[in-house]
Order: C-alpha cells, then sequence, then structure tokens
C-alpha cells in the first residue's frame, strides 16, 4: 500500500508562482511512475503533467506545457510540481498519483486509470 500526501495549494493572484509537493510511503518508491492530475468543479480529472522512475522522461499537457514543470527526489520519496504564471483557469483540486512498472509512454502516463495509488488533493485557487 502507498500513502500520497499532496500539500502546497493555495489562493494566488494570476501570474504568480507555486510550487506542489507529494509525499510517498512507498517503501520502493523509484520503482514507481508519478503523475499530477487536477480536477475543477463539474469537470473530469484532467491529466497535468508525469514522469517516469528516474525523472528522465516528462510529459505535459498542453495547456501548462512550458509553464509546469513535474520533479522527483527518490532519495526523499517526494514528486513536485513547480507552477509558474498561474492563470484563473488552473484553478483546480490536484491530485498525486503512482503507478508500480509497466509502461511509461504518454498514452499511459496521461490516463488517470493506469494509475494504483492516489493522494487526497490539494487545492490551488487561482484569483483574476
Amino acid at each position: 500500500q502507498v500513502q500520497l500526501i499532496e500539500s502546497g495549494g493555495t489562493l494566488v493572484q494570476a501570474g504568480d508562482s507555486l510550487r506542489l509537493s507529494c509525499a510517498a510511503s512507498a517503501r520502493a518508491f523509484n520503482t514507481y511512475a508519478m503523475g499530477w492530475f487536477r480536477q475543477a468543479p463539474g469537470e473530469r480529472r484532467e491529466f497535468v503533467a508525469a514522469l517516469n522512475w528516474n525523472g528522465a522522461t516528462t510529459y505535459y499537457s498542453d495547456s501548462v506545457k512550458g509553464r509546469f514543470t513535474i520533479s522527483r527526489d527518490n532519495a526523499k520519496n517526494f514528486v513536485y510540481l513547480q507552477m509558474n504564471r498561474l492563470k484563473p483557469e488552473d484553478t483546480a483540486v490536484y491530485y498525486c498519483a503512482a503507478r508500480l512498472m509497466g509502461g511509461s509512454d504518454l498514452a499511459t502516463l496521461s490516463s488517470a486509470p493506469k494509475y494504483d495509488y492516489w493522494g487526497q488533493g490539494t487545492q490551488v485557487t487561482v484569483s483574476s
């Protein structure tokens, strides 16, 4: 069983930066691919970013590419989402997810059902 705990969500203004963190309890954290998803009220959960087990391969949705950066620290069991130039449409609950082994291509890592574990989410609100 893997526990994921997100933190860092808060209220910010458009144009601000924010870093989300996800702490993982996994004993072999470096065997998991990790992803960030978000869900706005009344919307479906959508893919934001993902990276493979060592962080060498990263993927981003078109809506955040160039503004957000995903990274991981396998020594500390953390994954991060650096969010720059935030927009009101980035407002959502952000979820961290872990996928044990298997495919690490974009089609796999951008698909929420492919993940094995999820955090409880952290709210990010961007005011205009």
